[in-house]
C-alpha cells in the first residue's frame, strides 16, 4: 500500500506538472471580479455541518480541505501536501503545508484538522464519511494520522472541500453549537483562498481575494460576486447579456439549450461527477401492487425512457441504468435498461396475477411528486401506465416539507425524486438500499423499505474494501441484483449545466463542480 501510494503521489504530482503547462498555455491573468448566480439562499456558508451545493459554493471557498480532485477523479495535494496510508488500510496520515493560514492570521495546524473531523461526525447528515474514523492523532503541528476501525476506501473523496472544510478549532471550539454558531455566516474566519465580504441573504455572497493564500500566486481574481437570484430564467438573462459570468447547478432544459446557441458562451455539463445527481422512480416495496418486483418490472418496461430523455430533457440529460452515476468509475453499464415493450410489461402483469377487469383497467397506483419540476415525468409515467392497464392518480404537495413527510414516512406507492451519489457509494448511494437504513420520518433514507440480505453484504463489502478491483466487482453486483429487484426505477441523471461567458478561463469543471475552489478561475483580458 505504502509503494502504491508512493506511486500515486508522483502520478499526481505529474499531473499537476501538465495542468500547470496547460494553465500557463492559457496565461492566466490576475485581477478581476467574477460574477456567479447562486439559485437558492444557503442557510449559512459552512459545509462542515450542512451539506447541499449551495453551501458548498461559497464554502469551497471561503474554506480549504485536504485534497482535491481534478476532472478524471485523481486527487490532488491541497492543504495535505502528501498523504500515506498504511498496508493494513487502517492508518491514513496527511502531512500539511506549512505556510497556511486562516483568515484571522493563525496558523492552521493539525489540531484544527482534529477539530473538522470531530465536528463534522458529530453535526454533518453524511454520517458515514467520517465513521470509521475513530480517532485523529497530531503527533506534530503538521502531521495528522486518522485512525480507522476499518479500512475505508471513502476516506479520499470525504477529504475534499465539498464534504471537509478545515474550519478553525479557535473559533468554533468556544462552546457554541457549530450549527448555529453566529461566524458560520458573519465574520467568517476561513482557510480557503477567497475571504468573506458580506453574506447579504436573497441578495449575494460576496467574496475577496484572500492575499495570505498559502497556495503562491493564487488566487488570480480579486472578488467573486456570488448573485442569489432563485428564478433561473432570469439568470439565463444575464448570462446572455454578459451581466453574470458563470452559472452551475442550471437545469432548466429550455434555457440551456437556448444559451448554447449563444456565441458568447459555453454550455457544458462537464463537471458534476461526484455530485451525481440522479432522477428516479422510487416504490414501495413492502405494500400495494409495487411490493412485487414483477409489478416494480412491467412498470419500468412501460416507461419510455427514450421518451424521457428527448421530450422532457430535450436532450440534456444522460441515461441512468443503476443508482450509481454514470459519471463514476464504479458505474455498470452492462444491466437491464428496460427499454420500452408493452408487451413485456403485460405478460409480467399477468404472472403477478394482475388481470384486467372489463374495463381494461389491472389496479390503480398513486404517483407523487415533490417540486414542479419534475411534474412533467409524474404525469408522463400516469399516461404511459395507462397503456398497461394501470390506473395512475398523481398527488403533489403544497410544498416540499410536505412531500418529504410522505414519503419519509413510508406514506406513498410511487414516487418522483432525486437523490445525490455525493462522490462515493458509502457517502452518497448506501442509504437508499441498506436495510438498517430503513428510518421512519427521514427522507433520502431507505424510503422504498428495500431488503436484501446480499445487497446488505455487498455494500457492507465495498465499503471497506480497498482493492479498486475487488470493489468494483462488489458493487457490479449490487447493481445487478437492484436493477432485478428495482426498489426504484432510475430514469436519468439531472440534466446540471455549467454556462459561462467565454472570457471566463479555467471555470471549475471538475468532478465538484463549483463545489470545488475556484482559486485557478481567471477573466481574460
Amino acid at each position: 500500500m505504502r509503494n502504491f501510494i508512493r506511486s500515486l503521489t508522483l502520478a499526481t504530482a505529474l499531473v499537476s506538472a501538465v495542468a500547470s503547462t496547460s494553465v500557463a498555455a492559457e496565461e492566466p491573468t490576475k485581477g478581476g471580479t467574477l460574477i456567479s448566480v447562486l439559485f437558492q439562499t444557503p442557510r449559512h456558508l459552512n459545509p462542515a455541518v450542512q451539506s447541499g451545493v449551495v453551501t458548498g459554493a461559497p464554502g469551497a471557498q471561503l474554506f480549504a480541505a485536504p485534497i482535491r480532485y481534478d476532472e478524471d477523479w485523481t486527487p490532488q495535494p491541497y492543504l495535505a501536501e502528501s498523504w500515506e496510508t498504511s498496508d493494513d488500510g487502517l492508518t491514513v496520515t496527511l502531512k500539511l503545508v506549512k505556510n497556511a493560514v486562516f483568515h484571522d492570521g493563525k496558523p492552521i495546524t493539525s489540531e484544527d484538522v482534529a477539530f473538522s473531523v470531530d465536528t463534522i461526525k458529530a453535526n454533518h447528515p453524511f454520517k458515514s464519511m467520517f465513521a470509521p474514523v475513530t480517532a485523529v492523532e497530531t503527533p506534530d503541528v503538521h502531521t495528522a494520522v486518522l485512525k480507522l476501525s476499518q479500512p475505508h476506501p471513502a476516506l479520499m473523496l470525504a477529504m475534499s472541500s465539498q464534504l471537509m472544510p478545515i474550519i478553525p478549532k479557535h473559533v468554533y471550539g468556544d462552546g457554541q453549537d457549530p450549527k448555529s454558531h453566529p461566524q458560520n455566516s458573519e465574520n467568517v474566519v476561513g482557510s480557503g483562498p477567497f475571504k468573506l465580504t458580506e453574506f447579504k441573504r436573497d441578495e449575494h455572497v460576496i467574496l475577496e481575494r484572500f492575499d495570505k493564500f498559502f497556495m503562491e500566486g493564487r488566487p488570480y481574481l480579486d472578488k467573486i460576486v456570488m448573485r442569489i437570484i432563485k428564478d433561473q430564467s432570469a439568470g439565463s438573462i444575464g448570462l446572455e447579456n454578459g451581466e453574470i459570468h458563470l452559472a452551475t447547478f442550471m437545469n432548466t432544459v429550455r434555457n440551456i439549450n437556448r444559451m448554447k446557441k449563444n456565441e458568447n458562451l459555453t454550455v457544458t455539463p462537464d463537471g458534476y461527477a461526484a455530485i451525481g445527481a440522479i432522477d428516479w422512480l422510487a416504490f414501495n416495496t413492502v405494500e400495494g401492487p409495487t411490493a412485487d418486483p414483477k409489478v416494480r418490472q412491467a412498470i419500468a418496461y412501460a416507461v419510455d425512457k427514450n421518451f424521457i430523455h428527448k421530450a422532457i430533457m430535450l436532450g440534456t440529460a444522460a441515461d441512468a441504468k443503476t443508482g450509481i452515476h454514470p459519471g463514476s468509475p464504479l458505474y455498470n453499464s452492462d444491466v437491464n435498461g428496460y427499454d420500452l415493450d408493452l408487451d413485456k410489461a403485460n405478460a409480467l402483469l399477468d404472472e403477478a396475477g394482475k388481470k384486467k377487469d372489463a374495463t381494461g383497467t389491472r389496479f390503480g397506483l398513486t404517483i407523487d411528486f415533490g417540486w414542479p419540476s419534475v411534474k412533467p415525468q409524474a404525469e408522463y409515467v400516469k399516461a404511459a401506465l395507462k397503456k398497461v392497464g394501470i390506473d395512475v392518480t398523481v398527488r403533489s404537495s403544497p410544498d416540499f416539507p410536505t412531500w418529504a413527510k410522505r414519503i419519509g414516512g413510508h406514506d406513498f406507492q410511487m414516487t418522483i425524486d432525486t437523490v445525490f451519489n455525493w462522490g462515493d457509494p458509502a457517502i452518497g448511494v448506501h442509504r437508499t438500499y441498506q436495510s438498517s437504513n430503513i428510518k421512519k420520518g427521514v427522507i433520502w433514507s431507505n424510503t422504498q423499505q428495500y431488503k436484501n440480505a446480499r445487497v446488505d453484504e455487498l455494500l457492507e463489502l465495498a465499503g471497506k474494501e480497498p482493492d479498486a478491483a475487488k470493489r468494483k466487482a462488489l458493487y457490479k453486483e449490487f447493481q445487478e441484483i437492484t436493477a432485478n429487484e428495482l426498489p426504484v426505477y432510475w430514469l436519468n441523471t439531472l440534466p446540471y449545466h455549467t454556462v459561462y461567458n467565454n472570457k471566463v478561463g479555467n471555470p471549475p469543471l471538475g468532478i465538484w463542480a463549483s463545489s470545488s475552489p475556484m482559486d485557478k478561475v481567471f477573466l481574460k483580458k
